[in-house]
């Protein structure tokens, strides 16, 4: 072999030997690589705590009681029964009030419609409720109600189409344009019906006439064009009898953790398997709702069982074998559900019910009125596993009454009727109103005050 061709080999050896030692780096720098932690980039989205403005606060009241079948030319024609006694405050005043027509009953009054203007940024704290007294021969008893916040979407769970009842569906639009409102029916059989509310109306519907052949019938309000006040006016006669009236608000939506405050529960002579009876319904979707009783004072659970629940089937059932008294129900399902509990203090006449409906998770200054009527006190519950200190004091400017709800447990504390009370927590509580007298009971869940604005996230 020539040098000239020698030094060509071995250079082009050594060219090979190199380039195998740079891809063998190669390899192994990357596969090094994918094992170490890569540089990441991370960003934040711009966010703030933001509390809208406020609008004007507005309650809607529900006015006076029906009389269902008085004519008997035209038995579902209806008539003013009697007239609401008004209880009303506000932390600048009583509010504005302006009267809404009723057209389908000639000779019912106003239904008023409260209005607490916003001052600068701030809107002032509202609060109303009625209350009615009767005694004739097809209606007696006595119901009570706060006013409330019309929605487009609720729930109404109670009421009955059995013999001896007559229920009323009543709606209230307080907008300025009408509403479609679309009740949907569930139970034993489905119905709908859809009904326009005209603007600044109220009108009523029979339940009898959307829901025949359920005797346990819970009803889905839906309001498009205009939010709508929905109550549910039930009435119930006995052997002839009358045996109680009362007016129910509906509920916002189903949840999967409900309490029922101010629950009573009265002596019987007989079979207690009407005192208190429970009402749910899952939409949607099977449920297990399990149902624990707590007396006030205590945390102990004094019942508990649990409800197999069909999926938009209604189940009822009776809580029997509980001593007299005050009670709290918590309802805790493993999909959202709707509930409402019925309570009875006797039956035929001088006997009355009412209806309760789940006590919403209330914090921070809330205002309520206490309506006219016997006995008035509000049961204050703890479900947190922390104490709650509350303090309560008339809107007036009355000594204030300061309180700690133990964790897990309830507190009545007695109030006045008529008067307008401010409430303040220290953490979350839920809190109902009673008034109880013989043949004469209602329970009032106490809700968030009007022109309370939350805060909320806003990404830029």
């Amino acid at each position: 072999m020539s040098r000239s061709r020698a030094i060509r080999v071995a250079a082009t050896s050594a060219r090979l030997v190199t380039g195998g030692v740079v891809i063998v780096a190669c390899v192994a720098g990357i596969a090094a690589a994918v094992h170490a932690p890569w540089p990441s980039i991370s960003h934040d989205a711009a966010q703030m705590q933001v509390t809208p403005l406020p609008g004007d606060s507005v309650l809607v009241c529900n006015g006076d009681l029906r009389a269902l079948g008085r004519d008997a030319i035209d038995p579902l024609s209806m008539s003013s029964a009697a007239r609401p006694s008004v209880a009303l405050g506000g932390t600048s005043g009583d509010p504005a009030s302006e009267g809404l027509a009723v057209k389908d009953v000639p000779d019912a009054g106003e239904v008023r419609v409260l209005t607490g203007t916003v001052e600068g940024r701030t809107a002032p704290l509202i609060a109303a409720a009625e209350s009615i007294s009767i005694a004739t021969e097809d209606l007696a008893g006595y119901a009570a109600a706060p006013c409330g916040i019309p929605k487009l979407d609720s729930w109404l769970v109670g009421g009955s189409t059995a013999t001896g009842t007559e229920d009323i569906v009543i709606l209230t639009n307080a907008a300025e344009v009408p509403s479609t409102v679309t009740l949907s029916v569930y139970g034993e059989t489905r119905s709908a019906r859809t009904v326009i509310v005209p603007a600044r109306t109220q009108t009523a519907v029979p339940l009898t006439s959307i829901a025949a052949g359920n005797t346990t019938p819970v009803v889905r309000v839906g309001a498009v064009g205009a939010p709508v006040r929905a109550v549910l006016q039930s009435s119930l006669v006995q052997v002839l009898d009358p045996a109680g009236i009362d007016l129910q608000d509906a509920v916002a939506g189903p949840q999967e953790n409900l309490v029922l405050a101010g629950v009573q529960v009265f002596a019987s002579a007989g079979d207690d398997a009407e005192m208190a009876v429970l009402r749910v319904l899952s939409p949607g979707v099977d449920a297990r709702v399990q149902v624990r009783v707590r007396a006030e004072g205590s945390s102990a659970v004094v019942d508990e069982f649990s409800v197999p629940v069909e999926a938009d089937l209604p189940a009822q059932v009776a809580l029997t074998g509980l001593a007299p008294g005050s009670y709290t129900v918590d309802v805790v399902s493993d999909a959202p559900v709707v509930a409402a509990l019925r309570e009875q203090d006797g039956f035929g006449r001088d006997s009355d019910f009412a209806w309760i409906t789940p006590a919403p998770e209330i914090e921070g200054d809330v205002l309520f009125a206490v309506p006219s009527g016997p006995a008035p006190r509000v049961q204050l519950a703890n479900t947190s596993d922390q104490d709650v200190p509350v303090t309560l004091e008339t809107s007036d400017g009355g000594l204030p009454e300061e309180m700690v709800i133990a964790a897990g447990e309830s507190l009545g504390v007695e109030v006045d009727p008529g008067a307008t009370y401010r409430m303040r927590t220290d953490g979350s509580i839920r809190a109902a109103l009673t008034l109880t007298a013989p043949g004469a009971i209602a329970v009032s869940p106490v809700q968030a005050s009007a022109g309370v604005e939350k805060a909320i996230t806003v990404y830029p």
